[in-house]
């Protein structure tokens, strides 16, 4: 049934790379979520099947909805907040506060980013709003990222979808 899989073993073998069956993971997508296929097996160990894993930094569920990656990716920035804080107390420049917590905030958004809702657009683009509040505190958010030369996130993700899907 796993031909495949053993074939993608044997050229891996063959071109230097071992396959670790007990760092391996399945995922398990779409209609045959509802009626599993047998356990898969990588050199008689049964590899373990997940509902979410994270690659290369990004969180990917079984629904393939982005919840999990926009939640973590929202606690990781919020943390960042109390130190961007404590970075401008200690004198840092604007561009260096905002390269504090943009690299988070758009990490890989070409993947993500076209199947955002709504709400978690507006969740990621409440946290850029809170830190430029800290960076830029009594100007309104338009006239802070107008100083700062930076676009609201969604049209920066907007932006760097098209760049790397063309």
């Amino acid at each position: 049934m796993y031909s495949f899989v053993d074939e993608l073993v044997s050229q891996s073998t063959q071109t230097g790379m071992i396959v670790n069956g007990k760092k391996t993971k399945e995922m398990v997508i779409g209609s045959a979520v509802k009626n599993p296929p047998m356990p898969l097996l990588l050199n008689d160990t049964t590899v373990d099947r997940v509902s979410t894993f994270k690659l290369l930094g990004v969180h990917i569920s079984i629904d393939l909805k982005w919840t999990q990656h926009i939640d973590a990716m929202s606690s990781k920035t919020a943390s960042r907040l109390y130190f961007l804080r404590q970075l401008k107390r200690a004198g840092a420049t604007y561009s260096d506060l905002m390269s504090f917590v943009r690299p988070v905030i758009e990490y890989a958004s070409p993947v993500w980013h076209s199947s955002l809702t709504v709400g978690q657009s507006d969740a990621l683009e409440s946290l850029q709003k809170r830190a430029m509040n800290i960076i830029f505190p009594g100007d309104n958010y338009t006239a802070a990222l107008t100083i700062a030369g930076v676009d609201m996130l969604r049209s920066r993700r907007d932006a760097l979808t098209q760049r790397f899907f063309t």
